[in-house]
């Protein structure tokens, strides 16, 4: 079981405030599907709520416990039918073609123009033939090429 001071769970309660139950566990009880679901949620969000329907408070004790030991997660708070639980989310890297083809996300960020503001942080889509410059910009990597024929004509 994963363990949190007191200052981080105090805020990972702050942050959970506002989220809704992503699983809820019926009259069957803690089935290995609800675990797998409850696993796929602390997996993809990190801290999670799960609601318990059940008026059995020494049950609902024994769940979150059980919970938080075969899943690895800390318990955050247990507050009437709703759990909270939190267990850091696992990064997965994607594997990227060598190619650099199709579209990606770039993050660009500029300093304020007096130095004492916030820089501007904007998030753009460039294809595989742009770059962007050190100032922020986005240029194409490499010139269109024309076909001989036609800049010959254009030149006359």
């Amino acid at each position: 079981m994963l363990k949190l001071t007191p200052v981080e769970r105090s805020a990972l309660r702050a942050e959970a405030h506002a989220l809704k139950p992503v699983v809820m566990i019926g009259e069957a009880g803690l089935t290995p599907a609800v675990i797998k679901e409850i696993e796929l949620g602390l997996d993809s969000h990190g801290l999670i709520k799960v609601r318990v329907f059940g008026d059995d408070r020494e049950a609902r004790a024994e769940m979150y416990d059980t919970i938080c030991t075969q899943l690895d997660a800390a318990p955050v708070q247990h507050i009437g039918k709703l759990l909270v639980l939190y267990r850091p989310k696992v990064e997965v890297v994607k594997e990227r073609s060598s190619k650099g083809k199709g579209l990606r996300e770039v993050t660009i960020v500029k300093p304020s123009p007096s130095g004492t503001k916030r820089p501007t942080v904007t998030k753009v889509m460039i294809k595989g033939n742009e770059r962007v410059t050190e100032g922020g910009n986005v240029k194409r990597a490499k010139p269109r090429q024309t076909s001989a024929k036609k800049s010959a004509l254009g030149s006359k």
